[in-house]
């Protein structure tokens, strides 16, 4: 079994695991950065919606388990730069309230150990690592920022600037979704983005995507010291030597078994797989899974309250790039609900091959091209709030199971309910829209996408995993950094916090390391 020695192994080149390693890669320390999988291919599938979205031509094979023993593939795939190779780019910061106790009405958000005041220095750096083009003082839920954005907003194209006049004419506060993408309005035929209609939910054919490879792991790659592995699936994290520290790191690379050492180790595999991980690496010093002393490991998991709303109408919409506009109205509750119900903006523009991955199978293409011409895309989320029931554990064949039975879910109903009605109330005070039409779809279980929480940060360690620096309480030089350390969720993209994060925990791991 080959062994190399390093002084930091990075699991994972997500959100996570590719902003700290462009964050340590100057330093000149040896870094080993280990991918599951491969560089995922430039290829004409990658803008064809009945790849993407029927046949889940991105998404990994495996099968993982639900709370009922249900096998299900899951909406994830094993890509350098993780499942930002295929998100809408939609990089939203927490609001300052996220990070303290919030009462909902069926339960209550934690308080995390760091402040918004801790994070909004590297929120900004992560916006200006990730190319995010928005727009400051318009959201009203807006946290204080230091700086304005890199870039400014998207432009809307004329159908959906001519919907968000008419939200203001009736009291709404539209404002530009802040979006990762590579484009400079100011020289558009020399930007990458070309404003397409495939970028939300797709891999990006012409690398115009600001996500984790791009922007992380190939500025990594320019620096000597720094090593990425290929296929190697890390198997079990051995602390052999010492309860207090990690002595290698298994994994199977193309199909060989290889034992690598580091220094430091850093977990950043997903919320869901990082806590696999730890949880297969029980061992007699960590008989309930490595770093798992206070019985938290897995526990907590989260993710959003996702929907899509599909809103139908007799005028055509001949929108290429939706992806433009965004509401926080109700955000923290409204008049005679004051608990938080949620987040609100438009998705990607759906087409025929995408709305036939949730058909019937005899409905017929025409309709589903009819539908796709005449509708307003919305995705709506809601907080998923915190419970130890709710679990990611590791059956004896070492497969996944998710455990996920008790979420709160009146505040998304709610919120899905009114902007429903008040789309109506939108649509019917115009002359040309004179029927409408809204359908509603939950996000099931094997939609992982926004997961967070299931090894949480926090000052005890007989209640948390991890602690303000995301290293294990247990385990002193592993850390983990994805969406794993959330306490809480919020209501808007997690990318954003997590890459803030990884930029955060990099300084504290530089300053760890003499440099």
């Amino acid at each position: 079994m080959p062994a190399e020695s390093y002084d930091v192994i990075i699991i994972g080149t997500g959100a996570g695991g590719g902003t700290l390693a462009q964050r340590l890669a100057p330093s000149g320390k040896r870094i080993l950065i280990l991918e599951r999988g491969g560089f995922l291919p430039r290829e004409k599938q990658n803008w064809d919606s009945t790849a993407v979205f029927q046949d889940m031509r991105y998404h990994t094979s495996e099968q993982w388990y639900d709370a009922e023993g249900k096998s299900f593939r899951p909406h994830t795939g094993y890509f350098v730069g993780g499942n930002t190779k295929v998100y809408g780019g939609a990089m939203f910061r927490l609001r300052e309230r996220d990070f303290e106790t919030v009462q909902h009405r069926g339960g209550v958000s934690p308080e995390w150990p760091v402040k918004y005041r801790d994070f909004e220095p590297y929120y900004r750096q992560a916006e200006l690592l990730y190319d995010v083009h928005g727009q400051r003082g318009v959201d009203p839920t807006e946290p204080p920022m230091s700086a304005d954005y890199p870039f400014p907003p998207f432009a809307h194209e004329p159908r959906i600037q001519e919907l968000h006049d008419r939200l203001q004419e009736h009291g709404h506060v539209p404002f530009p979704v802040p979006l990762a993408l590579k484009r400079d309005d100011r020289d558009p035929l020399h930007s990458p983005c070309i404003r397409c209609s495939t970028c939300d939910g797709f891999p990006c054919l012409i690398d115009a995507k600001a996500d984790a490879d791009l922007n992380g792991i190939r500025p990594a790659l320019r620096h000597p010291d720094v090593t990425l592995e290929l296929n190697a699936k890390v198997t079990r994290l051995r602390a052999d030597r010492s309860a207090r520290e990690v002595s290698a790191v298994e994994a199977d690379v193309n199909g060989v078994a290889h034992r690598f050492y580091g220094d430091l180790v850093v977990v950043a595999a997903g919320a869901i797989n990082s806590a696999a991980l730890l949880l297969r690496s029980a061992s007699d010093k960590h008989p309930h899974g490595l770093a798992n002393s206070s019985d938290q490991v897995g526990r907590n998991y989260m993710r959003h309250l996702n929907g899509a709303m599909l809103g139908l109408s007799r005028q055509r919409n001949p929108v290429v790039f939706q992806k433009t506009l965004a509401l926080n109205d109700y955000y923290w509750g409204e008049a005679d609900f004051p608990f938080p119900m949620g987040h609100i903006q438009l998705l990607g523009k759906t087409d025929r091959g995408l709305l036939a991955a949730d058909a019937p199978w005899f409905a017929p293409g025409f309709a589903l091209d009819q539908m796709a011409r005449h509708s307003v895309d919305w995705w709506v989320t809601a907080e998923d709030l915190p419970h130890p029931g709710n679990r990611v554990m590791v059956g004896r064949d070492g497969a996944i199971h998710l455990q996920q039975r008790d979420r709160y879910y009146e505040h998304f109903d709610r919120l899905v309910a009114r902007w429903k009605r008040e789309l109506k109330a939108v649509d019917a005070a115009s002359r040309r829209l004179p029927l409408s039409l809204y359908l509603f779809k939950k996000i099931p279980a094997m939609g992982v996408a926004h997961q967070n929480g299931t090894c949480r940060f926090g000052d005890d360690p007989r209640t948390s995993v991890l602690n303000a620096f995301c290293q294990t309480h247990d385990v002193d030089n592993l850390y983990v950094v994805d969406g794993s350390f959330f306490c809480s969720s919020g209501a808007v993209n997690p990318s954003l916090t997590i890459a803030a994060n990884a930029l955060r925990v990099g300084d504290h791991l530089l300053e760890r390391l003499g440099h």
